[in-house]
């Protein structure tokens, strides 16, 4: 099979181990891709988001698998595109991606069909949004409506924050995404990330995952893209991951059919847990980032398998194999982020670091300068482990993190706290 994916991030870089695990992986390209997706696939330079320009090469390598790794593309249209000429394709539709770039879309869906998720209300006019904020008080949650790459949320904690992010969100901190906003109850509890294959009717867990969004250890400051993530999560118990998929994932994907816009590629469902009850915090139309890279380097060469009976819509019958294992990412981010940081910084030490299935070091924001890899983002390196226990899985991945020569880099150490029982593994 020739296969591209669409993306140029670690996500993507993990995406595109997993498939060259894969035997049925004959030519493997990633658009743009990175300086570390360049060791082992070749790089196309194009916008992902450019479907003229993405149709031109599918035809041109023959191309017989899409994998399309960030949401941007998928809210654009691509996947429609290259559906409409015939391409197999890993990723919803425009219409089925509202799911993600729309925050007021998904509440209404879940109205629809019973799904639990926090009482929610939009907003047009800060004036209105402000004033609900001191009707409700704090600790409340504001979202930008739209895709803002992860960083549209602000969990307030007292009522003056919550009105300096509508201020922020309605003043363009978000650009579009923030022109209408999402107000939502605080909802008490854990979060973890629920990954489930849907082909339009069949849908297939595929595994669970905790990432740590906050920049700053024990989950403080600024939200970023992600910091770290370790799968699976322990508080999915069987029982917990039973009740999401019987009352939001399966009614919510039978309501979108219903809708004629039938959802098809994988669907993150973030969850707060309370008391064994899971509810809805979000749905996202890809794999998270960074809880991909450790989901990835689990499920090995099976993940390009299941993507392409997605993508084909023969996802009846397919199982997931799982090993008794665990898996941990921690990301390398740049001094700084996720406010300004310096790019170009040389970073040493990365052909020394083990890789093989227990080791990897997938790239997002790197580039090559005079030979060597520099920074080239806010989230740059992703070390992922994977091991028998949490524990072994986190040494071997902060045994990684020592080995990187960056002094501008960042990162936390305490990783998996919750699961570790509240000690730093860094």
């Amino acid at each position: 099979m020739n296969i591209l994916i669409l993306g140029g991030g670690g996500r993507e870089h993990a995406l595109a181990w997993a498939a060259l695990q894969n035997p049925k992986c004959d030519k493997l390209i990633v658009a743009p891709g990175n300086a570390g997706i360049a060791q082992i696939a070749t790089c196309a330079a194009l916008d992902p988001c450019d479907a003229p320009a993405v149709l031109s090469l599918c035809e041109e390598e023959a191309v017989d698998l899409v994998i399309v790794g960030p949401e941007a593309p998928l809210a654009a249209g691509v996947a429609d595109r290259l559906r409409e000429a015939g391409f197999a394709v890993f990723g919803p539709s425009a219409a089925a991606a509202r799911l993600e770039a729309s925050k007021a879309f998904t509440k209404e869906v879940c109205d629809a069909c019973g799904a639990p998720t926090a009482a929610w209300a939009r907003f047009s006019d800060p004036a209105a949004a402000a004033a609900h904020v001191r009707a409700q008080g704090a600790p409340i949650v504001v979202k930008a409506d739209g895709l803002a790459a992860g960083k549209g949320v602000v969990v307030a904690e007292t009522v003056a924050e919550a009105e300096a992010a509508v201020e922020a969100m309605f003043g363009g901190a978000h650009g579009t995404a923030g022109a209408e906003v999402v107000i939502e109850e605080f909802m008490q509890g854990e979060e973890a990330s629920f990954f489930v294959l849907v082909d339009g009717e069949t849908v297939l867990p595929i595994g669970t995952a905790q990432d740590h969004k906050r920049v700053g250890e024990g989950d403080t400051g600024p939200n970023t893209g992600g910091m770290g993530a370790y799968s699976p999560a322990p508080v999915m118990t069987p029982e917990v991951e039973a009740r999401a998929l019987d009352r939001i994932v399966r009614p919510v994907v039978a309501e979108m059919a219903r809708r004629g816009t039938p959802y098809s590629g994988v669907l993150y469902v973030g969850l707060m847990i309370a008391d064994g009850t899971p509810r809805l915090v979000e749905f996202n139309v890809r794999f998270g980032d960074p809880e991909c890279q450790a989901l990835m380097l689990r499920l090995g060469a099976q993940a390009l398998d299941l993507m392409h009976a997605v993508a084909e819509g023969r996802l009846d019958g397919c199982r997931v194999t799982w090993a008794d294992d665990h898996a941990m990412t921690v990301v390398m981010a740049a001094e700084g982020y996720p406010g300004p940081y310096a790019r170009g910084e040389p970073i040493g030490g990365l052909e020394a670091l083990p890789e093989d299935s227990f080791h990897q070091c997938f790239h997002a924001g790197t580039a090559r300068e005079g030979g060597r890899f520099v920074s080239a983002g806010g989230r740059v390196l992703n070390l992922t482990a994977r091991g028998t226990t949490l524990a072994e899985a986190a040494e071997r991945a902060y045994a990684m993190v020592r080995g990187v020569d960056w002094p501008g880099g960042q990162f936390r150490a305490d990783i998996g706290w919750r699961a570790l029982g509240g000690r730093r593994a860094g």
